[in-house]
C-alpha cells in the first residue's frame, strides 16, 4: 500500500470515530457554568455507597474531589454548604433525590458542599455505571 493512499486510511478511519453523538456525552463540570465542588461520604454503612454516590454525581457534571467513608453514621443524608450559597447543595439534593442542607462554612476545605450519604440514600445499581 503506497503511502498516500495509507494516509487517506487512517485519516478516513480517524474521521469515522469522530461522530457527534450528544446520547453518550457525559455532563463535564463547569461546562453550564460554575463547577460544583464537593466531597461524599459514606454515612450509612453500606458497601460503595459513596462510590455510588460519586459516580451519580459525577454523571451529572459535579466535581467530586474526594469520596470515602464518613467517622460517624447517619439516619439521613446531609449536605453542607462550605462555601458560597445554597445552589450547588439544592442541585446536588435533587440529582441524589434525597438531603437536608445545612451551612457551616469552613472556607479551609476549599469545597462548595460536604455529602453525608446517610441510610436514606438509595444507591443506583452499580452495573448502571461504567469505569
Amino acid at each position: 500500500m503506497t503511502t498516500t493512499r495509507l494516509i487517506a486510511v487512517v485519516t478516513l478511519l480517524a474521521a469515522a470515530g469522530c461522530g457527534d453523538d450528544a446520547a453518550g456525552r457525559r455532563a463535564v463540570p463547569g461546562d453550564d457554568g460554575a463547577a460544583i465542588v464537593v466531597e461524599v461520604l459514606n454515612a450509612s454503612g453500606q458497601d460503595g455507597a459513596a462510590r455510588a454516590g460519586t459516580r451519580l454525581l459525577r454523571r451529572a457534571g459535579i466535581d467530586v474531589v474526594y469520596f470515602g467513608n464518613a467517622d460517624r453514621l447517619l439516619d439521613s443524608t446531609r449536605i453542607i454548604v462550605r462555601r458560597g450559597d445554597r445552589r450547588g447543595a439544592e442541585r446536588v439534593r435533587a440529582i441524589l433525590q434525597t438531603g437536608r442542607i445545612d451551612e457551616e462554612p469552613d472556607s479551609g476545605r476549599l469545597l462548595d458542599a460536604s455529602v453525608f450519604l446517610g441510610a436514606d440514600f438509595t444507591p443506583p445499581s452499580l452495573r448502571d455505571f461504567h469505569p
